[in-house]
């Protein structure tokens, strides 16, 4: 599949993910580097462009049961790697600051969108980085979706995974997590599982240092969110656990959201439960 945006460059599918099929992989140019993305087109004229926004120790292929899915309900749709994930740039000063990943998300909505607004997800971390860019350029989006993401963090989160990347490094928390894998080849412990060690040696330590210090810190910009105008979808699989859902469903209500609640689904409710969460997000695409 050709790209025909300018900037947009086919790459390889990066860490031997087993892939749905429909999504091909390209380089986006950005300010800080490529940033890697997966894309899936419909076949016919697509009614508009969705960006999916990965989350904390994710990627774009956290995506890759959903975006085909998109593509067959006439989307066109669009994960990217953020800043230090996976195979995406590493910024030569290591800034990975809310404001920094806020600018790559609008910067990537400008080029798949070719300056058209996008439908922007944003699932957990990638919540409070589209949260931040929508509030920051309200006119690059035309809704925004938070998936299993709150309203602000709160101390003491994800203090172990701090310590332990501040030790051992990215690829130290997949061994931690993973102990009895950590001799094992790649064929001993199957694809998946060793996509999740390439993945967690190629994402930069600072990458999880930072985020996990502002999902102990961020500030609750609800009332800035909702001043934008711009329409927006909360929702999250019905066993999340990552993230308050009386937080999420009392969000929602400050927003004056649309409030789904994704059965079947956990935290990551678009590999858990895609068919449910394909039919979240057309529906509210549908109301808009």
């Amino acid at each position: 599949m050709t790209a025909e945006i300018a900037g947009v460059t086919p790459i390889a599918h990066f860490g031997g993910m087993p892939m749905r099929p429909g999504s091909d992989a390209f380089a986006l140019a950005a300010a800080v580097g490529a940033l890697t993305a997966l894309r899936a087109r419909p076949s016919g004229e697509a009614r508009g462009i969705v960006l999916w926004v990965p989350g904390f120790t994710g990627s774009k292929e956290d995506a890759h049961e959903i975006l085909p899915r998109l593509a067959d309900a006439g989307w066109d749709a669009w994960a990217y790697s953020q800043r230090g994930q996976a195979d995406s740039a590493r910024p030569a000063d290591d800034d990975y600051s809310l404001a920094a990943l806020a600018a790559d998300a609008i910067e990537v909505a400008r080029i798949v969108g070719d300056g058209a607004p996008v439908h922007v997800i944003g699932h957990s971390l990638g919540g409070v980085v589209a949260r931040a860019a929508v509030i920051r350029e309200p006119g690059a989006f035309a809704s925004l979706t938070m998936l299993c993401s709150g309203p602000k963090g709160w101390p003491g989160r994800h203090d172990s995974t701090t310590e332990t990347v501040a030790q051992s490094g990215s690829l130290g928390l997949w061994q931690r997590d993973n102990p009895e894998k950590v001799d094992a080849s790649d064929d001993e412990i199957g694809a998946f599982e060793a996509f999740f060690r390439h993945r967690a040696a190629a994402t930069a330590d600072e990458n999880l240092l930072q985020g996990a210090a502002f999902l102990r810190s961020e500030d609750d910009t609800t009332v800035e969110l909702r001043a934008t105008g711009v329409p927006v979808l909360v929702a999250h699989g019905e066993h999340d656990d990552k993230w308050p859902i009386d937080w999420q469903r009392d969000m929602a209500e400050r927003l004056g959201a649309r409030y789904v609640v994704i059965p079947g689904g956990a935290h990551s409710p678009q590999a858990e439960a895609p068919e449910a969460t394909l039919d979240a997000l057309t529906s509210f695409y549908a109301s808009l």
